[in-house]
């Protein structure tokens, strides 16, 4: 394992994103907090979700984990296409990095801005209502198994769009829906039964689930089968994406 070219690329890919801060990291939480602005003033008293959970509260955990899934993608997709469509990609593939060692460096730069940007959206969400962390183990877990599953979904969308359209293709077709239909701003249990059986075959409503498992102790699914569920998706990209790097598809043409 090539440790410090590991490192050199994860510090590389981390100083990019750090120079547009504003845009990568402001931003999103700026974004999620006017969501929560928004349905908070529209919802808070005519949606019952949880228990003793306040609405506002319900939508905390969703927001902060949709702000994950949408940033861990673009981090690495945005930026294996950025190198493509500018032409630098070569001076990487040039490193004496295996695909293994690719694949860290990137899922774990993504990782970090979607941490920060979850970081930063819970503490302002904080001054309007307290959210507790009833099993915190179970927030990180999530944090890292949704936010590296999307950092790889994003690097596996980089390798195929040969420019930004393809991109946001990807993004506008599949990340988008899924996030929006995956118990963002309701419990499953309120839809009907159709739509309700068909949620459970969204990883995206598996990964909020859990999320938000971990805040209040209560979810739509046993915490077991969520993390389970995104675990094994989370094997299955990876996979694919480390399989794709080696083989050079789409990248070394």
């Amino acid at each position: 394992m090539n440790w410090y070219g590991c490192y050199t690329l994860f510090k590389k890919e981390i100083r990019r994103f750090q120079s547009v801060i504003g845009q990568t990291v402001a931003a999103p939480v700026i974004t999620a907090m006017l969501y929560l602005l928004v349905f908070r003033q529209v919802l808070e008293d005519r949606v019952q979700v949880y228990d003793g959970v306040a609405y506002t509260a319900f939508l905390i955990p969703g927001l902060i984990m949709m702000s994950i899934i949408q940033n861990a993608f673009a981090n690495t997709s945005s930026s294996i296409t950025q190198s493509k469509v500018m032409g630098n990609l070569v001076f990487v593939l040039m490193t004496p990095l295996s695909a293994f060692e690719l694949y860290v460096a990137y899922i774990g730069a993504a990782l970090v801005r979607a941490a920060l940007v979850a970081g930063g959206l819970f503490l302002m969400a904080q001054f309007f209502v307290r959210t507790p962390l009833t099993h915190p183990l179970m927030v990180l877990a999530m944090l890292f198994l949704a936010g590296g599953t999307l950092a790889v979904l994003g690097l596996i969308a980089g390798i195929l769009a040969d420019k930004f359209e393809h991109l946001a293709a990807f993004q506008n077709f599949f990340i988008m829906p899924l996030s929006f239909l995956s118990g963002v701003f309701y419990s499953i249990h309120s839809l009907p039964d159709f739509w309700r059986a068909a949620s459970h075959y969204n990883p995206f409503f598996y990964m909020i689930d859990g999320f938000r498992y971990g805040f209040f102790g209560v979810g739509d699914v046993g915490p077991w089968q969520t993390l389970a569920v995104v675990s094994v998706f989370f094997v299955a990209v990876s996979a694919l994406a480390i399989t794709m790097l080696a083989r050079g598809t789409r990248i070394r043409s």
